[in-house]
């Protein structure tokens, strides 16, 4: 009897294979960090033959764990990094380069050629979203300028782009043995290609950025029959691919937030903000993007609204290996715990500029506020405040373009184990803040859209049920003070602006 459902989730630190039951409790978890290849400054590169490798790593490891087989599995859903690109050949399977990701700005001289003309406005009008070197098609095209080998083979038609899903679900589904070529919604919209409102590519766009239509994948649904994974090692067999989204998307179902106007923020390299927006494409005024929020097989697409931010947990992960000043990510709140407050520090961690709202790709990191007195505590506690601030940015921007006020804020991922991060979070929002008891809600989310694809849970109602809140965080901060800690990381960001020239490669 098939008693689970499986969820890979790859992401840009690591990939890692998670079963859940009925419940949404986690039965069996592996997961593998992978190497950041970071060439030049501004460059971000992932293998994507060792994330593949992962992949079969994670989930057959987890099985085992667990004395698990394929046939405990009624499904598999996948989720991913997204907007990282991937350019392979299809007759081989061997990829041409390394993975762009998501994090690159290798590609701003593209960008900011297309910002000085009417195409900028083409994008934001069809995409729903600004011209940035956050999005595929920027890195693609730069792929295609740069790259003799790979402009040739797109022009022959033995070269397949992809964000990750697309590399995953191919190789998993038969790679140069028929595996299938797809992406879905969710991933496609971040790609600058898409138009938002038909979810077909748009040729005009494709124009503009030069990419031949021969190198895309077909978009599905979220939620779909995308072939069958065979499993390798204990209790070998197959078990059916069932969804395939963004890794932020597949976030909002795990909270659950189906319904138009509820929210969730999830922590991990960066932090994203998502309002579900229901049926309607929300255009907005306040520096967010429009996005495809996830879709079922047979139903409209779910629109929503999204902050994204760049640098968050990533700030912690550069306290740990460029700097030094701790051993592992946890022990970033022991330490920042050392000192009341920050002593006037503050850290704008903008090493890929700045996202929403601001979308400055001239912007640097920046720590200001130094003084003889300040130490590696209050830099940590800098650290964990600069999650929160730029949080308060984007749901700033989100209740000017929406006219509402959220009550709480629902929060899950990595940083969320950070218990004083929480706290910082509550005091600089003045909202309360609420964590799932499954705190991984991007993996559980991509579980919920297979195991629905299959009838694992019958519907909305299924999920609902399974929402359970382990832990709540209450403002503590006076207005006042809320207000004055957030004029000044207002004032630190403002110098983090205009660091490097546009086009610069920085």
């Amino acid at each position: 009897m098939r008693d689970f459902v499986g969820a890979l989730d790859q992401g840009t630190s690591s990939t890692r294979f998670i079963v859940f039951d009925h419940e949404g409790n986690e039965v069996a978890r592996h997961q593998v960090e992978h190497d950041q290849i970071l060439p030049r400054p501004g460059w971000v590169e992932h293998d994507p033959v060792q994330i593949l490798e992962r992949a079969h790593t994670v989930i057959r490891a987890a099985l085992s764990n667990a004395r698990l087989s394929a046939g405990d599995l009624a499904a598999i859903g996948l989720t991913n990094q997204r907007e990282t690109t991937v350019v392979w050949d299809r007759k081989t399977g061997r990829p041409y380069l390394n993975a762009i990701v998501w994090q690159d700005t290798r590609n701003d001289r593209v960008v900011a050629r297309l910002a000085e003309t009417a195409g900028g406005e083409l994008v934001r009008r069809r995409t729903g979203l600004p011209p940035a070197t956050y999005f595929s098609a920027g890195k693609l095209q730069w792929i295609l300028e740069n790259s003799g080998t790979v402009r040739r083979a797109a022009q022959d038609g033995t070269a397949s782009f992809g964000t990750v899903d697309s590399w995953l679900v191919w190789n998993l589904t038969g790679g140069t043995n028929g595996g299938k070529h797809v992406t879905d919604v969710t991933n496609a919209s971040r790609t600058m290609l898409m138009d938002l409102s038909t979810l077909a590519w748009d040729d005009e766009l494709l124009a503009l950025f030069g990419v031949p239509a021969e190198m895309l994948p077909e978009i599905w649904p979220s939620s779909a029959h995308f072939g069958e994974v065979a499993i390798e090692g204990r209790g070998r067999g197959s078990v059916p691919l069932t969804a395939a989204l963004g890794d932020q998307h597949a976030a909002m179902l795990g909270q659950v937030c189906l319904r138009p106007g509820e929210a969730k923020n999830t922590y991990g390299t960066g932090n994203f903000l998502l309002l579900n927006t229901g049926a309607e494409i929300t255009t907005s005024k306040c520096g967010l993007l429009s996005t495809v929020c996830y879709q079922v097989e047979g139903a409209a697409p779910v629109y929503a609204l999204e902050g994204s931010i760049a640098v968050t947990g990533a700030a912690v992960q550069w306290l740990r290996d460029q700097l030094g000043v701790i051993a592992s990510a946890p022990e970033s709140e022991a330490l920042a715990a050392g000192v009341e407050d920050t002593g006037g520090v503050y850290f704008v961690p903008a090493f890929s500029g700045l996202f929403a709202p601001y979308w400055r790709s001239d912007a640097r990191g920046a720590i200001v506020g130094l003084t003889r007195a300040s130490s590696k505590a209050h830099l940590a506690r800098a650290t964990l405040e600069a999650i929160c601030y730029q949080t308060r940015d984007v749901l700033l921007a989100m209740e000017q373009d929406l006219g509402v006020h959220l009550s709480e804020l629902k929060v899950d991922g990595g940083i969320t184990a950070n218990k004083l991060c929480m706290q910082m979070q509550a005091d600089i929002l003045g909202l309360p803040v609420s964590k799932p008891v499954v705190a991984e809600t991007t993996a559980l989310g991509a579980a919920y859209a297979a195991g629905l694809a299959v009838g694992y849970w019958s519907g909305e109602d299924d999920l609902r049920r399974n929402w359970r809140e382990a832990q709540r965080w209450e403002p503590g901060w006076d207005e006042d003070r809320r207000q004055t800690a957030y004029a000044g990381w207002q004032k630190a960001v403002a110098r983090a602006m205009e660091w490097v020239e546009p086009g610069s490669g920085q």
